[in-house]
């Protein structure tokens, strides 16, 4: 188990796309932005942490899926929750699964539908690290710990979570374990709300934590607890004549005003630090609507760029504007360190 001071200065930068509002295409975004930075060169971990298991169903051959979730308690159990299950069930440590390579440089830790008894455990666990208990902390970080491990296993240069459409324990951790977020958006109405939750959300749970981390005994494992926003990336709109359709606009000038306001703006007040940056530097990117190829690349587990069906044209869209958003996202990071 590393001790504090090993634990915080880990080189390889932890990311999750995270909006609580469904249906923003987060685990879309998340596989094709792992594509793009493994094109690059890029070793990219991706650790499907949401107990729908949608990035790993997305990736993997369903009859392999369905044999991973129903050995996941044996001793050769290959899924996140195998890992998890001996502190969970027992008060054991974890035990290191190591994830499997998908593409070059694509790594995956597959994700499980029993992740959700983890997240049951987190609701105790976090009271439990109030208290002082060296059994909360090991459970609230026991996720983290894992990727500890697996990250170093494939020589990783980013951590991608992927993670549900919620403000839940699970999700609590895996934002306070992230070193960045960055909020997928769609062009409609329910999105550009949902910004105001989640801000003050991740605001809270950044309070919480480091007031834990100053009751917490000496020598057990922390949370990173500082998830630094990186910004925000457009979705879901169709383009007219080389630019954003008129119906579209509207909504995407108000996710990029809520971005900051509900979310920038409300970080900054606990420290600059979590949120660096003006209003127009948080916008990494925008994806139109691919929906077309999507699907397709989907039920193939492939980026969209190496859809081999469909507008000629439209993968080439796709393999710009990810590529795109994956240089974004790095040079934003390393402005920002």
């Amino acid at each position: 188990m590393p001790n504090n001071a090993e634990h915080f200065s880990r080189k390889t930068p932890r990311i999750t796309l995270f909006n609580h509002k469904g249906g923003v295409g987060k685990t879309t975004l998340t596989v094709n932005l792992a594509f793009a930075l493994g094109e690059m060169g890029k070793r990219v971990l991706l650790v499907d942490s949401d107990p729908q298991c949608n990035l790993t169903s997305y990736l993997v051959d369903p009859e392999v899926v369905d044999i991973w979730l129903d050995d996941s308690e044996s001793a050769d159990g290959k899924t996140i929750w195998s890992a998890l299950s001996p502190l969970v069930d027992a008060g054991r440590d974890i035990r290191n699964v190591l994830p499997f390579e998908r593409a070059d440089n694509v790594f995956l830790m597959p994700g499980d539908i029993r992740l959700s008894q983890y997240e049951l455990a987190l609701q105790q666990s976090w009271i439990d690290c109030y208290q002082r208990k060296i059994r909360g902390f090991l459970e609230t970080t026991a996720l983290s710990r894992l990727v500890d491990v697996c990250s170093a296993a494939v020589n990783a240069d980013f951590v991608l979570y992927d993670v549900g459409p919620n403000i839940g324990p699970l999700n609590r951790a895996i934002l306070l374990d992230c070193d960045y977020f960055i909020v997928p958006g769609a062009c409609d109405y329910f999105s550009t709300r949902a910004l105001k939750t989640l801000g003050h959300s991740v605001a809270g749970w950044v309070k919480d934590w480091d007031v834990i981390s100053q009751l917490a005994p000496s020598d057990v494992p922390l949370l990173n607890g500082r998830p630094t926003y990186l910004g925000y990336v457009l979705q879901r709109f169709r383009m007219y004549g080389g630019v954003i359709a008129s119906k579209y606009q509207e909504y995407a000038r108000e996710l990029g005003k809520r971005s900051y306001s509900e979310v920038a703006k409300v970080l900054k007040e606990i420290d600059e630090d979590l949120a660096p940056g003006t209003l127009s530097q948080f916008k990494l990117g925008q994806i139109k609507d691919f929906s077309s190829i999507a699907n397709s690349a989907q039920q193939k587990g492939i980026p969209m760029s190496q859809v081999d069906d469909g507008a000629q044209y439209l993968r080439g869209e796709a393999d710009e504007a990810f590529r795109t958003f994956a240089q974004t996202v790095i040079s934003r990071i390393e402005k920002i360190t």
